[in-house]
């Protein structure tokens, strides 16, 4: 049987975006958001800041929110987010196409410590070493939270109802902190067992990590931390079942 059903755990726009991916593949989508993003109120700064870091979409969606500048150059950790930051109007983009340590590299790369700081805009909880990375190379790093995304306090019945009817053929996560909170909230409600049908498909080791503690029938994770390559891997497993 194909993954003809799959639940998607992204915050409910994002899943609702993936969705119309998933449609023409013939898989339909059951959306379940385990975070719920909450924009923080923020008063910018951008003197003495020479480009902006954004780690996620929800950042990106943030910033956009807070500040009607457009025009510092902005440093995305992937595709998807860096063609989010296109749409919404920024007008110098550049894409790490991958994780956090790909952008620290690339502002390695191509920034000087030399000309300003970096600005980081993340959510409460932040993961990797950016800072780090980046203090370490000489740079001034700023941080700034605009947003929170606060875990889902239980399953929705819908999903519940799903998951004991097995309707379901697997769930699809995009980041630790959702792959956490599925694995704390199924085994708080007595539904571990009804994960031994269903296969988790990751979009990163990282990922993997936070959800091998359910018994999975597998664990799929994509050839790089995008979206396009965790599509690809959906594509193949349709073909191959």
């Amino acid at each position: 049987m194909s993954p003809s059903r799959l639940l998607l755990t992204r915050p409910r726009a994002q899943s609702e975006a993936l969705a119309a991916l998933l449609q023409p593949m013939g898989i339909e989508s059951l959306i379940e958001p385990l975070l719920d993003i909450r924009f923080l109120a923020a008063d910018l700064d951008f003197a003495g800041i020479q480009a902006v870091l954004v780690t996620s979409s929800n950042g990106l969606r943030a910033l956009a929110a807070a500040s009607a500048r457009r025009d510092l150059p902005l440093y995305a950790v992937g595709p998807g987010t860096a063609a989010a930051a296109a749409a919404a109007g920024f007008s110098e983009v550049a894409s790490a196409e991958g994780d956090s340590d790909d952008l620290a590299a690339l502002a390695r790369a191509r920034l000087d410590p030399a000309k300003g700081a970096l600005l980081h805009v993340a959510g409460t909880a932040v993961a990797g070493e950016l800072d780090r990375r980046l203090r370490d190379a000489g740079f001034v790093f700023l941080r700034k939270t605009l947003y929170e995304a606060r875990p889902a306090p239980a399953l929705s019945p819908a999903c519940r109802e799903a998951l004991k009817a097995g309707a379901l053929d697997g769930v699809v996560f995009f980041s630790p902190r959702t792959g956490t909170t599925f694995v704390r909230l199924a085994a708080a409600e007595g539904l571990a067992a009804a994960c031994a049908r269903l296969t988790a498909f990751c979009l990163s080791a990282a990922v993997r990590e936070r959800v091998i503690g359910l018994p999975w029938r597998a664990v799929a994770v994509a050839a790089a931390p995008r979206q396009a390559a965790l599509l690809e891997l959906l594509q193949r497993e349709v073909r191959r079942r």
